[in-house]
């Protein structure tokens, strides 16, 4: 094999071009390719990442004297060995120039190169030392390599095929030498890591808990070895947590967000670009190998069968050259396969950090519009909407936005980690459509015009695909709304019964998020025809070009013709299914940029962002001539003018009120668009300011536009948020914000008060104290160690209230406001927090706002008052102030007129002595703290599968799906085989039909293994199979057939019948599979819903909503797409896989010896990769929850994180959990690569054995085509059998976590129709007894010692009954068992003569009204929310309204449900005068915030008040008219003056009824028949209010002696009695 190319010159070329390389550049060319270069470089370089991570001001890792320097023996060696191969090759072009007679110039300058090359590699580890691997001769190495291999391999050849002289001994001693040599040294340069720690990583750690990922050798890192270790320990047990190293640096989350947010670009594209370029292009440049190197293959098959087919010797040295040379071909195919898909892989994983943590930062510094209405639920319906409905819509609430952390981003990695298949189609089709062109000439081309043809189509589909994605995107969003307000409620849900409607609701959003689905999946099958039809038409249009052109289409030309266009057909048909799948991910990257553009926060009201100029700190805190209004979605001009012309257009048409909440679309937050106007004032510093005012006046809002929470029409604000200023006593210039509805985190008590701050037991012991939190820990068994649920569900309203007011107070701020504290403790506890906390140390000298109704307590303590009403101070200025202006009284309105001086200071003394009597009750902490015990877990770790995925699972799929679904899809994918079988044999039949045809054999092998039949027979197989004796004597009959040549459409006719015939049964299954997944995704998510919706409260209480949501959002959207497509294909590869096997066994026996030692390689392999893989998605699922309950949380209080400028701390712990997770999604994916590239291994060592067998035992070119293609065939649905498997056992673990959520304790039945009550129970005619309680003992848990200890008492009908205690008492959960929330251990409940324990849940908590403190409301309109099963009348519902106050006696005489609104917001029609309070004393909402029956209220409600959402559950209570109610502290955020109207209502309307009210205020049951007093569980005091508080030494008086109204009680109570 004579070479007349110098290869000896090529290292030589390449060492030049490394000397070249360093040398300087001119700026402008430097400047050019630094251009070029850019997107190539490194995102993260690792030594960056290094100091990100250690920290910028860590001298040590920058310090030279830490980084390891290159060993000496290295050098040596690779120094030493380059030097003697330098002079053993200049020794020859010596020995050339003395001793030979005509000097070779050739041989002589590649001599001289090589000796260049060579003493470049000697000197480079010289001078430029390095510890890593030195890629400049890694490659110069490969080159020497390839050059003395061919070196040694030329005179071999050329002595086996021309009979020519072998060289001397010596001399192919010094070649083997030679190559020898360049071994050792290539072995040595893969064995050098790929990069050095820096400092602080223990060598010992690293593939431990220091992922060896970047520091791993040249040769591990090719082939993946790195990975091994973690499968070593999957395969071995079970992986836990501490099993998986972390991630890489320049992976790890807080890294790689931080270098994202320096890309300072709006679009978000550009951004994804910018941060993943190199990764992108890697991806394209080893993508393009990857599909050269697979059509390699092929090609030196064909070329192999064909040296095979010409015989003798010279051809068979050919062919063992070829089989090196694809052997070679598949490593290479593998190793760049490998590495194209890490380096999209870790793309993906970039990707899926950078846009979750965006998403994250960006809640933390967007406004907050939980109080904003979907305008799809306002009905807006205008033209200009229309318009901009392809945009997706501002303002998301929780829902979307969890939406757009899950799915969309989740879809958009999806894209990232397979775009390879849009660059890589292209270039397969261009070499395939050479192969054709060589084969069937310009006949091959004719068959595209099918694919011109199919384009429209396939584009009208993909425009299709975007609306249905969108119109699916926004259906997900619904019913994920609906879902989250479903179980963030379903507690009030289950007072009043509502499960049924509840789980209506949703599914009603889950049947339109299916009929969405149903539509694009139908769209995909339309591609999927497509995909199918396309080939089949191509092939029989290029066919019949073919032969009617006069060609006779013989089996060869046939067989390899159907395998190129095989080959072909994925990459054509990729292009419009990728298209789609990008126009999905466009959709995605629409809502998400939408998202990060929403408006944010001013500046400093973040601690994100720096100060602006209406936000900052200039006068201590302060409102600057403001006028405020809540956050809401700014439109377009465009759409406002088009909706205020609708609107004149409307108002033109009737007369009547008008308010802007007949017309929503005027603002986008509808029904809420009130102000603060006109607020100029400044807070005292290191004083107590009090804001009072009715209800609804805006006090929380004023709280809010300090914070910086609502949006500045006007004026500025002074907010002191740098938590860099400390003065000296130790504050910081910064907030501390106690909301009005308690949000507390899923931690212990003690971790929520520290919030993050460093302990200070003497200060932590002090707020403890004068928070009354101490009896309380003393209650409960762990102490402040008790660890609470979400939003602090176990814990009481009191106790939740004095929690956050707790952290409010700890905080070393020095300004705290403080909203409404004091409404949720009695009236004792009320005392003692204003004279411990208000007026005690703990607050000295901090600036405190306070908001309470609670005046004739507080003002004594106050330095400064601000009374608002309907929007505007009214009143401002320092208790002395307006008491020397005699204005005072109008704040103090709830003293009693016969109150003086006097008797508060006589109420005090009595208060201090009662406090004293009590003091030594209370027992010290501090003795038991050391023998306390681990506290208890509320909230247990996560359940995790271990092993394989339980038959029960598959059952439950399989039964969801209906058996008969698979049944139909196995018995047509056996069909499906039928026909590729005969499609072969009609193939064969068809070419030997010819008058003289020669079948080739060797032109069926082109097939490559990617692109085999469903069934696994390769063309040969098919000739092979022809061979059997049955086949034999149907090919003899076909003999008689007509010539093919005289009728070629009658083949073509019926191999266009035997294709259409296949491809028909191809979309068949897929059609079954469509039904049958479409039945699984609606009865699996109905059965989990009923099922969670039916579940116990104590299940609810230590489950996260996240872990519940993660079901119905992640795992509900396998379940809806890829489940079902992973059994369909494990099920076809399967069946190819046991079609090869048969095929291999009957057909080529000997390759059986092989097969074995390559199966039991290949099941060690799979069994590693399945369990690993297996714990690893896990782990992920996981970890992945506690993402998604702490992304809710925050929404949920994210005003409150930003008022601590605690933002910084929370978006850490994101990135930490987001690492966690990444590091088992990504680790996962390394595995899924490392066993890819075995099999690809273990594919092309079968192949190459299987060749030289062949090729030893001189077979025919087909049977060598035979033993070849069944080869492929074997190792290629190995591998795709064990990849189907795998992923079809990761997506049953989604249905394995919806199964462990359907086998939850569920509560009794809703019906017990053998004992349905009758329908007047409970009547309030009932003589005698309406409840009685016997001996009642009541646990949360079987593990938990009793809350009620032997209670027994009973109520006479139409009775008013106060239950009072102090907090932890056992009021509420006294409550709660009279509607079976929780079943006694002992004793029974009697309603009207009927055990409580004997009905169905749904008829006693129906006809029981129970109105909770924490009312909750969900998104719809008013009336809705009063009556969600439409069962009164509107002017019903009007009625209840105006008798809670919520609306004015004049829009309830005018009985209009709703009212339009003017073009510019103002009202037609005020109802009311003056926006004061009414002459009735009702409570009027400012006049642009009336509401009506068509007010939308959003998700929670939270777009009223506390006080209104209260007075709205009061209003829902008396559409019921239930013969018994409880009142669970209802009016507590209400004004007193409201309250005692509402009291009065209550009387009026529950007069009848049996009444008992869990009340803090003394004044709302002092004047009831009977006041129970619990106390630790037990029934302390059972008598009439007068009666108690006359009882020397008795709890009740006690009670009323610490509230500081004594003497009004016992008056009130007096009256009452007589």
């Amino acid at each position: 094999m004579p070479i007349s190319f110098p290869i000896g010159s090529i290292p030589a070329a390449l060492a030049l071009a490394l000397l070249v390389a360093r040398l300087p550049l001119p700026k402008s060319v430097q400047r050019a390719v630094n251009v070029l270069k850019s997107p190539f470089e490194a995102f993260i370089p690792l030594e960056e990442a290094e100091i990100s991570l250690r920290g910028e001001g860590d001298a040590t890792v920058n310090d030279p004297a830490t980084r390891s320097a290159a060993p000496l023996w290295r050098t040596v060696v690779l120094s030493w060995v380059a030097l003697l191969e330098s002079l053993i090759w200049l020794g020859i072009a010596c020995y050339r120039i003395i001793v030979a007679h005509d000097i070779d110039a050739l041989e002589l300058s590649e001599a001289l190169a090589i000796s260049a090359s060579w003493l470049y590699a000697a000197l480079k580890p010289i001078l430029v030392p390095t510890p890593t691997v030195p890629y400049g001769l890694f490659l110069l190495y490969t080159a020497h390599l390839a050059v003395a291999t061919v070196f040694l391999a030329s005179p071999l050849y050329d002595y086996n095929v021309d009979d020519r002289t072998l060289p001397p001994t010596w001399g192919l001693i010094a070649l083997a030498s030679n190559i020898t040599l360049i071994l050792l040294l290539l072995t040595v340069v893969v064995h050098m890591p790929l990069a050095v720690p820096r400092v602080g990583v223990r060598k010992e750690d690293i593939g431990v808990s220091v992922s060896p990922e970047e520091y791993t050798s040249l040769w591990k890192w090719l082939t993946f070895d790195w990975v091994r270790p973690l499968v070593q320990r999957g395969r071995r047990s079970t992986l836990n947590e501490e099993d998986v190293w972390n991630l890489s640096p320049t992976m790890r989350a807080r890294v790689v967000f931080a270098k994202f947010q320096q890309i300072q670009q709006t679009s978000i594209v550009y951004r994804l670009w910018r941060a993943n370029s190199q990764d992108f292009l890697m991806d394209f440049i080893l993508t393009w190998t990857t599909v050269v190197c697979n059509y390699a293959g092929p090609f030196f098959l064909k070329k192999i069968l064909s040296a095979i087919e010409d015989g003798p010797r010279e051809s068979l040295s050919r062919a063992f050259v070829f089989a090196c040379l694809s052997f070679l071909a598949h490593v290479l195919k593998g190793e760049s396969e490998l590495q194209h898909l890490w380096y999209g892989r870790r793309a993906a994983t970039r990707l899926r950090t950078e846009l979750q943590a965006a998403i994250y930062e960006k809640a933390l510094k967007r406004k907050d519009y939980s109080g904003v209405v979907p305008k799809d639920k306002q009905g807006s319906d205008t033209s200009a909407d229309n318009k901009d409905g392809e945009k997706p819509k501002a303002g998301a609430g929780i829902g979307k936005i969890v939406n757009l952390m899950s799915s969309d981003v989740e879809r958009i990695v999806t894209i990232s980690q397979i775009l390879f298949y849009i660059y890589s189609a292209p270039f397969e089709i261009a070499l395939g459509a050479v192969f054709l062109y060589e084969l069937l000439g310009w006949s091959a081309f004719s068959g595209f015009i099918a694919f011109v043809l199919a384009f429209p189509v396939s584009r009208w589909l993909t425009q299709r695909a975007v609306r249905m994605r969108r119109d699916l995107s926004a259906a997900q969003d619904k019913r994920a709304s609906a879902v989250n307000e479903l179980i963030g409620a379903v507690r009030f849900i289950k007072f009043f019964a509502w499960e049924g409607r509840w789980i209506n609701r949703v599914m009603e959003a889950r049947k339109n998020e299916l009929y969405w689905i149903r539509r694009g999946r139908i769209n995909v099958l339309l591609f999927h025809a497509l995909y199918v039809l396309s080939p089949v038409l191509i092939t029989l249009i290029s066919f019949f070009t073919y032969v009617a052109l006069g060609n006779q289409l013989n089996v060869s030309t046939a067989f390899t013709a159907l395998a190129l266009y095989a080959m072909i057909r994925d990459p054509m048909n990729i292009i419009p299914i990728w298209l789609l799948q990008i126009a999905d991910t466009t959709v995605a990257l629409r809502r998400i940029e939408t998202y990060l553009n929403e408006d944010e926060v001013d500046g400093g009201v973040s601690s994100l962002e720096e100060a602006g100029d209406t936000v900052a700190a200039q006068r201590g805190l302060a409102i600057i001539e403001g006028t405020f209004k809540w956050n809401e979605v700014e439109q377009s001009p465009e759409v406002v003018t088009a909706q205020a012309r609708d609107h004149i257009e409307s108002t033109n048409e009737g007369t009547g009120e008008t308010d802007v909440q007949s017309n929503p679309d005027l603002s986008t937050t509808g029904d809420h668009d009130f102000r603060l106007r006109d607020i100029d004032v400044t807070f005292p510093e290191g004083k107590l300011t009090l804001i009072t005012g009715p209800t609804a006046c805006g006090k929380t809002a004023l709280l809010m536009a300090l914070l910086g929470e609502m949006t500045i029409l006007s004026g500025r604000i002074s907010l002191p948020k740098d938590t860099s200023k400390i003065d000296s006593d130790g504050l910081v210039h910064a907030i501390s914000y106690a909301s009005q509805s308690p949000w507390l985190r899923h931690q212990s008590i003690k971790d929520n008060i520290l919030f993050g701050h460093i302990l200070d037991q003497k200060r932590y012991e002090a707020v403890v104290e004068a928070c009354a939190l101490k009896p309380d820990f003393e209650i409960l068994e762990d102490g402040d160690a008790t660890e609470i649920g979400a939003g602090g569900i176990s814990l009481s309203g009191g106790q939740k209230a004095r929690v956050a007011l707790a952290r409010a107070v700890y905080a070393p701020t020095k300004y705290v406001l403080l909203d409404d504290p004091l409404s949720a403790v009695d009236s004792h506890t009320a005392r003692h927090i204003f004279e411990r906390l208000l007026c005690g140390p703990v607050l000295q000298g901090r600036t405190v706002l306070l908001v309470t109704h609670h005046v004739s307590l507080v003002l004594p303590g106050a330095n400064y008052v601000v009374r608002l009403s309907d929007g505007r101070i009214d009143l401002k200025g320092t208790v002395e102030d307006l008491r020397s202006q005699g204005v005072l009284d109008e704040v103090w309105r709830d003293i009693p007129d016969t109150e003086d001086v006097t008797v508060e200071k006589t109420e005090e003394d009595l208060a201090k002595e009662a406090e004293q009597e009590l003091v030594g009750d209370v027992k010290s902490d501090d003795g038991n703290a050391s023998d306390r015990k681990k506290p208890r877990t509320l909230v247990e770790e996560e359940h995790r599968e271990a092993g394989s995925v339980k038959w029960h699972i598959y059952q439950t799929y399989l039964t969801a799906s209906s058996y008969w679904t698979w049944a139909v899809i196995l018995l047509l994918i056996a069909l499906n085989q039928v026909l590729s079988i005969s499609e072969k044999l009609w193939i064969k039949v068809w070419g030997e039909a010819y008058p003289l045809h020669q079948s080739n054999i060797a032109a069926f092998s082109l097939q490559d293994s990617k692109h085999q039949t469903v069934i696994g027979f390769g063309p040969s197989m098919t000739n092979a199979i022809a061979r059997i004796p049955a086949i034999h004597a149907l090919t003899a009959h076909i003999s008689r057939w007509p010539d093919a040549q005289q009728h070629p459409m009658y083949y073509i006719g019926i191999y266009a019948a035997i294709s259409l015939g296949t491809a028909f049964v191809d979309v068949g299954f897929v059609v079954t599979q469509l039904i049958g997944s479409l039945r699984a995704s609606r009865l699996l998510f109905e059965r989990l819903l009923v099922t969670v919706v039916r579940a116990t409260m104590r299940w609810h209480d230590v489950t996260p909503q996240g872990r519940i949501l993660n079901r119905f959002t992640k795992d509900m959207d396998t379940v809806d797409s890829s489940l079902a497509q992973s059994m369909l294909s494990m099920n076809i590869a399967l069946g190819g896989f046991l079609a090869a096997v048969l095929a291999v066994t009957v057909f080529f026996p000997v390759f059986l010896i092989p097969a074995a030692l390559l199966g039991f390689i290949y099941f060690h392999l799979a069994v590693g990769y399945l369990n690993t893989g297996r714990d690893l998605r896990r782990m992920e699922s996981n970890s992945r929850s506690p993402i998604f309950s702490g992304f809710q949380e925050l929404l949920q209080g994210i005003v409150t994180v930003r008022a601590f400028s605690a933002e910084r701390r929370f978006l850490q712990e994101f990135l930490e959990k987001m690492d966690l997770t990444t590091k088992m999604w990504y680790a996962f994916w390394m595995t899924n690569r490392w066993l890819s590239f075995n099999f690809d291994l273990l594919g092309a060592s079968a192949v190459f054995v299987t060749t030289l067998l062949s090729l030893t035992q001189y077979v025919s070119a087909g049977v060598a085509g035979l033993c070849i293609t069944s080869a492929m065939t074997f190792s290629d649905r190995i591998y795709w059998a064990c990849r189907y498997w795998t992923a079809l056992e990761l997506d049953l673990n989604s249905v394995e976590r919806v199964v462990e959520y359907l086998d939850v304790p569920q509560e009794p039945p809703a019906f017990i129709e053998s004992n349905r009550p009758p329908a007047y129970w409970p009547s309030s005619h009932t003589s005698g007894t309406m409840l009685s309680v016997e001996d009642l003992v009541v646990k949360y848990a079987r593990d938990l010692p009793p809350v009620l200890h032997g209670i027994s008492f009973s109520l006479k009908p139409g009775e008013r009954v106060g239950l009072l205690g102090r907090t932890g008492s056992g009021k509420s959960t006294l409550a709660m068992s009279l509607l079976r929330f929780v079943d006694p251990v002992s004793g029974r409940i009697v309603i009207d003569g009927i055990d409580i324990s004997t009905i169905g849940l749904h008829d006693l908590r129906s006809r029981i009204t129970f109105i909770p403190q924490d009312a909750a409301l969900f998104s719809g309109t008013l009336r809705e929310n009063l009556d969600p099963f439409n069962e009164h009348s509107d002017e019903e519902c009007t009625d209840v309204l105006h008798r809670v106050h919520m609306i004015s006696k004049s829009a309830y005489n005018s009985r209009v449900p709703s009212r339009r609104a003017s073009v510019d917001g103002t009202e037609a029609e005020a109802p009311v005068a003056s926006g004061d309070l009414s002459p009735e004393g009702t409570t009027i909402v400012d006049r642009k915030t009336a509401v009506n029956l068509e007010t939308q209220v959003s998700s929670g409600g939270a777009n009223f008040s506390q006080g209104q959402r209260q007075l709205i559950a009061l209003a829902r209570a008396m559409l019921r008219r239930s013969s018994m109610i409880i009142l669970d502290e209802a009016t507590s955020s209400i004004d007193f003056d409201t309250d005692e109207k509402i009291q009065q209502t209550i009387r009026e309307e529950f007069g009848g009824a049996l009444l008992l009210t869990v009340a803090h205020r003394l004044r709302t049951v002092i004047d009831y028949d009977r006041l129970i007093v619990l106390d630790n569980g037990r029934i302390a005091e059972f008598d009439t209010p007068y009666a108690l508080i006359k009882k020397e030494d008795g709890i009740f008086r006690h009670m009323c002696l610490r509230s500081g109204m004594f003497a009004e009680l016992e008056t009130m109570a007096k009256g009452s009695a007589e």
